[in-house]
């Protein structure tokens, strides 16, 4: 059977008007904007209106893209959204982004990887359209977490921020492709460190639940601190070995976007000049799935990334999940 490859064929980001800076949240809880700075780097996020679901904030991420990839909504044959704050429980909210669009040839579905997911989605979309049945593909990464925040926790109520970012892939030959190396992982027995324990079968929503405030993000922040950085710097390393390639060759690495102190952590376990590390949490928070391709569209629309460039992106996320992906841009 033949072989196709992929390549991006355009990027786009969107994030809600509403700002909330650290002296909002001083307003809100006990912290400072001392405190978030130093020991997440964030100085604000973008928090989404009561009626700008999930879904609103990808499709206009979505249309950027479809944009810059001189694509109508009708072209596409396949729509993938990685979110862990859909709409609804169900129908999924690649659904949801087709009706916005009108992308009625769409197929589409939702994965759930948390903060790994735009690149498990990568890794998944890319091999449906390898397999020849699909010829453009939207994939976007989408999250309101500003819903599943307990903004009476100050230990991740300052963390979180919404917003989407998207990609459009195309299929070429296979000796084109851009998606040079993958590493996805995961390990289920660290599950509970970063969860929302209620809202699922195992734990449905009641009163009691509500009154325990259990419907909300838990976290145990050190515990995950760790995990990330040493989860990262192995996926990493083990894809620039399977490319053959060296960190040195790399012209940006884009972590994501969850705490300046990992970002800068994983940098330097790799060897990464501070340079060529991409950060923007401070703008922005922890968006998850949306974190990575909202900083692959800042740095394209920037004009920072050339044809060519080898582009390292990496992830990690509840689950436990994480992931690090080579492309050539």
């Amino acid at each position: 059977m033949r072989r196709y490859g992929i390549t991006v064929a355009g990027t786009g980001a969107y994030v809600p008007a509403r700002i909330l800076t650290n002296h909002d949240l001083e307003k809100m809880v006990e912290t400072s904007d001392e405190w978030i700075r130093t020991r997440t780097g964030i100085r604000e996020r973008h928090i989404a209106a009561p009626d700008e679901p999930c879904s609103a904030l990808g499709a206009e991420a979505a249309r950027r893209a479809l944009a810059a990839a001189r694509l109508k909504p009708e072209d596409l044959d396949l729509i993938v959204v990685a979110t862990f704050t859909g709409d609804q429980p169900f129908p999924n909210t690649a659904c949801f982004i087709q009706k916005r669009l009108g992308a009625h040839n769409a197929a589409c579905f939702s994965l759930e990887a948390a903060c790994s997911g735009f690149l498990y989605g990568l890794e998944l979309t890319a091999n449906l359209l390898r397999s020849g049945g699909y010829r453009h593909a939207l994939l976007v990464g989408s999250e309101k977490i500003s819903s599943l925040v307990d903004w009476e926790d100050r230990n991740t109520c300052v963390l979180f921020g919404d917003g989407a970012g998207a990609v459009v892939l195309k299929q070429v030959p296979a000796e084109q492709d851009a998606l040079i190396a993958v590493k996805l992982g995961a390990d289920g027995q660290y599950s509970d460190l970063l969860q929302a324990p209620a809202g699922g079968s195992a734990m449905p929503v009641t009163h009691e639940v509500l009154d325990k405030r259990l419907n909300f993000i838990k976290m145990e922040g050190r515990e995950v601190f760790k995990l990330a950085v040493n989860a990262m710097v192995d996926a990493s390393q083990e894809v620039l070995k399977k490319a053959g390639v060296t960190i040195d060759e790399v012209r940006w690495l884009i972590p994501h976007q969850a705490n300046l102190r990992i970002i800068s952590s994983v940098g330097k376990y790799l060897g990464v000049p501070e340079d060529k590390v991409y950060v923007n949490v401070q703008n922005y928070g922890n968006t998850s799935a949306a974190s990575i391709p909202l900083a692959l569209d800042e740095l394209v629309r920037a004009g920072k990334v050339d044809r060519g460039d080898l582009v390292l992106l990496t992830a990690f996320g509840a689950g436990l999940t994480w992931g690090s992906i080579l492309l050539r841009w």
